[in-house]
């Protein structure tokens, strides 16, 4: 399997290791509820060096992105992060990704580590005309992820850089306990944070030096099972549950990541015509509200008809209730519509409720 350069930190810290994509992974270390009210309340820190990246240079990268994406890349520049997508001529996902700008023609693509080869191949078969060099770069980087509440008062000290004007989605290079990263003020937990990207042979120094310097606010390192749960709780999507090649940017509620008015990209047309037509379903939020635990490809019921089934589910350790996703024909998906998730050969009641289910609280 493959291992992260913090691969030795974890075994020092005896996390519970597994098999994620390929790569040898944490799944949790104190365990899953602990770490998951740790970045609530606290802080927490995630190795997420699994995840790749993708370099696109040249005069025309900005014009290649536009057409790869449908988000408006030209609003990105360096100190500028932006969630996008990868999408097909259908409007579907490839994948979901961030997009940096290193400068005014290279640019940085962050994709999910499940996807990084189809994703690398999607983008160089879609070269064309474009005056562009693709690298996949995902080998060179560490990625760290710290997240909660206390992540401004952790990073900072360690930082030659200021933080606290940084705004969501900004980014910055400066060093992190010495070593060279680019910054940004990003996250997959719902939690005010940053995310650090290195190329440094010693990124376990950086680990280090944030576990030592969190340790008076409540700092614990996170593993696999715990960011689930947190991104859940936050209506993040995952690839391959929530969105797929199957899911279009609007059916998962994602318009907002579409610019009609950019000109054209991949799957605009499909898009176009299915934001015309209307939506035939829709993902939604649910919560049981009987007892039983939603879990992926759970069926879910509405009017005594199998509608669908379970994308993404939980009991959530934040709200202590058990929640899901699913993507549901449109005459259900207003909010306390009665469904049920079949679980265990049982139908469990259900709503549908707003989402994101949990939404921190503004400073």
């Amino acid at each position: 399997m493959n291992k992260t350069r913090l691969h030795s930190n974890h075994v020092a810290l005896q996390a519970k290791m597994i098999e994620f994509f390929g790569w040898d992974m944490p799944i949790e270390y104190s365990g899953i509820v602990e770490e998951h009210l740790a970045v609530r309340k606290q802080a927490g820190l995630f190795d997420v060096s699994h995840m790749g990246e993708i370099r696109v240079a040249g005069p025309q990268a900005l014009d290649f992105i536009q057409y790869m994406t449908p988000n408006n890349a030209a609003r990105v520049h360096p100190g500028k992060a932006q969630y996008s997508a990868l999408t097909t001529p259908e409007g579907t996902f490839i994948d979901d990704l961030l997009v940096y700008a290193l400068d005014d023609s290279r640019y940085l693509l962050v994709v999910n580590a499940a996807n990084v080869d189809k994703d690398y191949a999607w983008i160089c078969d879609h070269v064309g005309g474009f005056d562009v060099k693709t690298e996949n770069v995902s080998a060179e980087y560490t990625q760290m992820a710290l997240q909660g509440p206390r992540a401004l008062e952790i990073l900072q000290p360690l930082t030659d850089g200021e933080l606290s004007g940084m705004p969501s989605f900004g980014s910055a290079r400066m060093r992190v306990a010495g070593e060279e990263s680019l910054v940004s003020r990003t996250g997959y937990t719902g939690e005010d944070g940053f995310e650090v990207y290195t190329k440094s042979s010693n990124p376990g120094g950086i680990w280090e030096a944030i576990l030592e310097e969190g340790r008076p606010f409540g700092i614990r390192p996170i593993g696999l099972g715990a960011r689930d749960t947190l991104r859940l709780e936050s209506c993040l999507m995952l690839y391959g549950n929530d969105i797929d090649h199957t899911t279009t940017v609007l059916e998962a509620g994602l318009r907002w990541v579409v610019k009609f008015k950019k000109g054209d990209f991949l799957g605009r047309d499909a898009l176009l015509k299915q934001k015309k037509d209307g939506l035939t379903r829709k993902l939604v939020g649910f919560e049981i509200t009987g007892r039983g635990i939603a879990r992926s490809h759970y069926p879910v019921y509405a009017e005594g008809r199998k509608v669908s089934e379970v994308t993404s589910g939980t009991f959530s350790p934040f709200l202590k209730k058990s929640i899901g996703l699913a993507y549901l024909p449109v005459e259900y998906i207003e909010v306390n519509t009665e469904i049920e998730v079949g679980v265990r050969g049982k139908r469990i009641p259900a709503r549908v409720v707003p989402t994101p289910f949990y939404k921190r609280e503004q400073s």
